[in-house]
């Protein structure tokens, strides 16, 4: 009887085994592309790990970039069913940190100003308030679409410098991923503003849609 059980308890770990990609399949077939995302609520539970971590480090403001790219990289080895120790995130965030924390403070001084802008817009002191003030969330979209691209084009080896180069490139090539962008930037406002705590979620998945949006056009 102990021993049906324990065969019983061996089969399920590896049917467990073949459906996540952790271990070997049962039946002959070719790899899934992204075996780490078969686990669905698995999945989720890492996407809300990233968040929880890309808040984390990005607390101070100007350390967001890094949290970023630390998280989109995490979560890309994560669904690649890689190494996705804990340990390569931290290696990633103080590889960034330097380059990053310029860039979130450049990011930090014109989001600023752009607010500074729509208020004194809607405060009816300018003229044109209505244009200027929507320029001004104009700008604050593309500076945040652009701070998730380059996050997502981020890699220790090349630097900050040529992932903020990349962004232009990278609209430019994939037109249509640009709409996915945006609306995962949206999602991280619409969500913070209606509940704050669900800002590890919202930014969970916006590192999650950068990891995507790339990925389907292959």
């Amino acid at each position: 009887m102990a021993t049906m059980r324990a065969d019983r308890r061996a089969a399920r770990a590896a049917v467990r085994a073949d459906r996540s990609g952790s271990g070997p399949v049962l039946d002959e077939r070719v790899p899934g592309r992204f075996p780490g995302a078969a686990a669905k609520f698995a999945l989720f539970g890492e996407v809300l790990l990233v968040g929880l971590l890309v808040v984390l480090v990005g607390a101070l403001v100007v350390t967001l970039p890094v949290a970023l790219a630390a998280g989109i990289r995490h979560l890309a080895r994560y669904i690649g069913a890689e190494d996705s120790r804990l340990a390569l995130f931290w290696s990633d965030v103080r590889a960034g940190i330097a380059g990053g924390s310029v860039i979130g403070l450049i990011a930090a001084v014109i989001a600023v100003v752009l607010v500074i802008d729509i208020d004194l817009a809607r405060s009816g002191f300018l003229p044109g308030g209505v244009v200027i003030e929507a320029v001004g969330w104009t700008g604050l979209a593309v500076l945040a679409v652009s701070l998730l691209i380059a996050a997502g084009a981020w890699h220790p080896r090349t630097g900050w410098r040529a992932a903020v180069r990349s962004v232009p490139a990278i609209v430019r090539s994939d037109p249509r991923g640009l709409v996915f962008y945006i609306a995962a930037a949206a999602l991280v406002v619409i969500l913070t503003w209606m509940l704050p705590p669900l800002l590890p979620a919202a930014l969970g998945c916006a590192v999650l849609a950068v990891v995507a949006v790339p990925e389907r056009r292959r």
